[in-house]
């Protein structure tokens, strides 16, 4: 297939095809023809099955599990790009995996977020637009633009349909502007919970900063890895005497227990973006429902196609 120079091209890895899907159906564009495949060893094989010449194309990949193997294969899908002379090639990486390694809070360890950002550019990305990064100051990583959206505006009009008087819960001290951010959204007032651990391998003391007897709560958080820190946050609150607690969060990582901790726990309801696909065998469904970011980042491709400002959506 033959494309005109400076054309809007978009492409899939493997991570989230049906996400990529319905990005090229809310933009009416049709998914570009991309080959992917393995050697016998697991390497990555990699091929455009059309000509991109010129063109500015866009790269659908959530780093998730197999991080690795998704990690690996966007950088092998940047470089078969930037060989195949593309204008420009941006990186759409709803979930970007590595970010909770930002920083060296312990002697010796890695800074991993920044290695992944590196890679990236060496690759050929010339832009990345992602969601939600664990820490706001990965952006700063990048020598290369980061456009950084929120899935808590999709997450937002399901919760306002609940219609409830909700108290905006942080789960730590850390995702306390997230929190915050929503609260003022909703209206809503904002509590804060503070994990202490009394000393090692005795279980954390939760202790509520905010009132939330006689209230409903919604638990604002980015990842759901284990569901360890949300299912004991929604207990705590149940126990401070809420209504009932609710929670929304950008990136189902949903590591084993996860889903059985949800199911089991208080919570009423896990709403969920798209960012990460639920595995197609993963049990205890009922709490958990999911809503899709595929809009937003199809409008975000648009205007930065189209070179128009996108910083509307970053509210």
């Amino acid at each position: 297939m033959t494309h005109q120079a400076g054309e809007v091209l978009l492409f899939s890895g493997s991570s989230n095809r049906v996400l990529a899907e319905k990005i090229s159906e809310s933009m009416g564009v049709e998914l570009g023809n991309i080959e992917l495949g393995r050697f016998k060893d697991g390497e990555v094989s990699c091929q455009i099955l059309e000509n991109v010449r010129g063109a500015d194309a866009f790269i659908v990949q959530s780093t998730c599990y197999p991080v690795n193997d998704h990690l690996m294969e966007l950088l092998i899908i940047l470089d078969a790009f930037k060989r195949a002379s593309a204008s420009r090639v941006t990186a759409v990486i709803p979930y970007f995996g590595y970010a909770r390694q930002d920083r060296k809070d312990k002697p010796r360890v890695p800074i991993s977020a920044k290695l992944v950002a590196d890679l990236l550019l060496s690759a050929g990305a010339s832009r990345v637009l992602t969601m939600d990064l664990h820490a706001n100051q990965i952006q700063g990583f990048f020598d290369i633009p980061v456009d950084h959206l929120y899935g808590s505006q999709v997450l937002l009009e399901h919760i306002q349909r609940l219609d409830r008087n909700f108290v905006v819960v942080s789960p730590d001290a850390g995702g306390v502007e997230r929190a915050r951010a929503v609260a003022k959204r909703l209206d809503a007032s904002l509590a804060i919970v503070d994990k202490r651990r009394e000393k090692a391998n005795v279980s954390k003391v939760m202790h509520i900063i905010g009132e939330v007897k006689g209230r409903d709560c919604i638990i604002i958080d980015d990842i759901i890895d284990t569901a360890g820190t949300l299912t004991l946050t929604a207990q705590a609150l149940r126990d401070a005497g809420a209504n009932s607690v609710f929670a929304a969060c950008s990136h189902p990582v949903l590591s084993d227990p996860a889903a059985e901790r949800i199911e089991k726990s208080v919570l009423e309801k896990v709403f969920l973006t798209d960012s990460i696909p639920l595995r197609e065998d993963l049990p205890y469904r009922s709490k958990l429902e999911v809503v899709s970011i595929a809009g937003l980042l199809g409008e975000a491709i648009k205007r930065i196609h189209e070179e128009s400002s996108i910083s509307t959506l970053f509210d």
